[in-house]
């Protein structure tokens, strides 16, 4: 029998990871640069920033937000708008060059009644998809197997994002 193993995911299951103080998508827009990797920020631009999604999906599951808090997006400014919509672009290009997934989920959950697990900061999800990439765990175990840990997700794909300026 073959094991998957995923420990990093058990304090998240049994509730016991520790809780941010403030909006947790507010304090990645303003971390320092040295603590990008750590906290999954991938690309930061003077509009809005690409983030690793903590509890994916998929591998590969990535989140563009715009830096300034807001949940309305008619709150958002042009150079807002234009900047996420367009990292939105960039950052399933640099997916599919990575990883080639066979088809992309995109979009936002805006408010708690949509799905929306942050629903005081709007942001937009790419989740890369394949053909059969999807299993009995989710329904069976209400757990899903992610093969590559975040860190190694992170250092394919930062550097993919080094020669873009967008704003």
């Amino acid at each position: 029998m073959k094991q998957m193993w995923a420990p990093w995911r058990s304090a998240y299951i049994l509730g016991q990871e520790k809780r941010e103080d403030g909006c947790i998508l507010c304090n990645r827009a303003t971390c320092p640069e040295k603590e990008h990797e750590e906290r999954g920020v991938i690309y930061q631009s003077k509009h809005a920033y690409v983030m690793l999604n903590r509890y994916p999906y998929t591998g590969g599951h990535l989140m563009v937000v715009p830096n300034r808090h807001t949940a309305d997006l008619n709150e958002l400014t042009r150079g807002e708008y234009v900047a996420l919509n367009l990292l939105v672009r960039i950052a399933t290009t640099k997916l599919a060059d990575a990883f080639h997934p066979q088809g992309f989920n995109i979009g936002m959950n805006l408010g708690r009644a949509a799905g929306a697990g942050i629903d005081e900061h709007l942001h937009m999800h790419i989740v890369p998809r394949w053909n059969g990439d999807t299993n009995f765990f989710p329904i069976m175990t209400d757990t899903r197997v992610i093969h590559q840990s975040l860190i190694d997700l992170y250092r394919t794909l930062a550097p993919l994002f080094a020669d873009i300026t967008v704003d």
